[in-house]
């Protein structure tokens, strides 16, 4: 990289799927004091290209599938001065990139004796979709990620360089972390980082384009993984099928914990898989990609905290659509904000930063859009969902996530998202897409299900049934899909 004129603090993005050279090339960009970038590899061009820009890319590792579209863009991308091309099927012709060089081959080289000098001011950068817009980048320091994250992301880090060391000989667990969403998203690459801060391994699925349980839990016993990475039922439940379908192929023993982050899991989901390993712990982590550490909730075979809740911690606060700090008493609404080590903001965005990460007297908080309340013990908040996709019907507001959960618990719902289309009457009307188990579902016992644990005017007024819910590779919901295909079903013009 620094050979092919990679400038300091330049940037890698990294376009590939879940394979050692990811986590490899991010290593890499951190020892030159480079930056590494994520690349979504469902981008289309025009996101694509607007990402490589926006982030001043210099150094792009790309797999040979995505290469033809590499090739297309670069010249529109006049800083990028080095392609690194992983090969797993060959088919590609690398000599049709000016420049290019199998990764492999060039990663395996003699080390480069070279002076890089590193800082904690060092950045990563983790860009988001989010659910509106071009890709944003969010930028964080690398000694912040350190601070936030070096004690395993369940404690405190340590705050001396022989305190670290001292932790790092007897860690709170020994972390082979299997991570199954796409490292390109922060779930996946978040919680690959914090296993390496305390000297743990990273192991990913061969199977890279395709989810597949039986593989996970071959690759847990063989590799004795300690804890698994997940994003919701999407992962989950197929997990505990194959657990109930062939759960005496597996010794799964080894694993002390199974976190989701990004999309809620069902409560009885968990307890499918706590049949099979009762010394399990299954955890929420209430985060995104500008905010971690908003809430946390854990599930044993001792008890359980229900899902959608979150303890407060001492530094989040609910502020108004205003982003004024307000009270956080018993049935309070607000939007959550997040305090303590946090991102700088958004690489090359001031007004963006501004209207998402807040100075109050109490500090600098970080407001990412999610909704929660308060709940009566006044200790705890309940989950209500992303501004952007709240749903408004007859003057209420309703927030997907909430229903979702209920209409997951309907006995041969598979998976669920909920939408709002137009409606006369209503102006949204809250739409339940859904997948079954097998065969087809009762919509009327859906709606009913919904209106004995939720305000009738929160359950739904149709009911789709689809194949499978859209979903991407993070198993996050892709709620404009999921929209058109509940207009297409019922006859509405949007």
């Amino acid at each position: 990289m620094i050979e092919r004129g990679a400038t300091h603090q330049g940037k890698v993005a990294v376009y590939t799927y879940n394979h050692p050279a990811y986590m490899e090339s991010v290593y890499a960009a951190f020892k030159a004091s480079l930056v590494p970038v994520n690349v979504n590899y469902r981008y289309q061009a025009k996101e694509l290209l607007y990402l490589l820009d926006n982030s001043d890319t210099e150094i792009v590792v790309v797999h040979e599938d995505f290469a033809p579209l590499i090739e297309k863009l670069l010249p529109d991308l006049p800083r990028v001065v080095g392609i690194l091309v992983v090969e797993e099927s060959g088919e590609y012709d690398i000599a049709s990139i000016a420049g290019a060089a199998p990764y492999e081959a060039t990663a395996e080289t003699d080390r480069l004796t070279v002076s890089v000098e590193q800082s904690p001011d060092d950045l990563l950068l983790l860009y988001t979709g989010g659910t509106t817009g071009m890709p944003k980048g969010v930028m964080w320091r690398q000694g912040d990620f350190f601070g936030r994250f070096g004690g395993g992301g369940m404690g405190a880090t340590p705050e001396t360089e022989e305190a670290y060391r001292e932790f790092l000989k007897d860690p709170p667990m020994r972390y082979r972390s299997l991570i199954c969403p796409p490292l390109m998203h922060g779930t996946g690459w978040f919680t690959a980082m914090i296993a390496w801060l305390v000297g743990g391994v990273t192991v990913v699925l061969e199977s890279a384009k395709k989810f597949d349980a039986a593989e996970l839990w071959r690759t847990v016993e063989a590799k004795q993984i300690t804890s698994i990475t997940i994003v919701g039922d999407p992962f989950a439940k197929p997990m505990a099928q194959e657990l109930e379908e062939n759960g005496d192929r597996y010794n799964i023993s080894s694993v002390v914990m199974i976190a989701s982050s990004g999309v809620m899991w069902s409560e009885e989901t968990k307890q499918r898989l706590l049949a099979h390993h009762s010394g399990l712990m299954l955890a929420d982590a209430f985060s995104s990609s500008e905010a971690v550490g908003m809430g946390l909730s854990f599930t044993t075979a001792a008890g359980s905290v229900q899902t959608g809740k979150f303890e407060l911690s001492d530094t989040t606060k609910l502020f108004n659509a205003d982003l004024e700090p307000i009270e956080s008493k018993p049935g309070a609404r607000g939007l959550v904000g997040v305090g303590g080590i946090q991102p700088l903001g958004y690489y090359k965005d001031p007004e963006k930063t501004a209207k998402t990460f807040v100075e109050c007297e109490a500090g600098r908080f970080s407001v990412p859009g999610d909704w929660a309340e308060v709940n009566e013990d006044g200790l705890t908040l309940t989950l209500l969902g992303r501004g952007s996709v709240c749903i408004n019907t007859g003057g209420e507001k309703v927030f997907p996530e909430e229903v979702e959960e209920v209409i997951k618990r309907f006995d041969g719902v598979k998976d669920a998202v909920v939408v709002g289309v137009p409606d006369d009457r209503w102006g949204e009307a809250i739409t339940a897409v859904v997948s079954s188990q097998e065969g087809e579902l009762d919509g009327a016992a859906i709606i009913e299900h919904v209106k004995e644990s939720l305000a009738a005017y929160k359950a739904p007024k149709h009911v789709v049934q689809v194949a499978e819910v859209y979903r991407s590779p993070s198993g996050k919901a892709d709620f404009k899909r999921t929209r058109q295909t509940a207009m297409e079903q019922l006859g509405i013009a949007d």
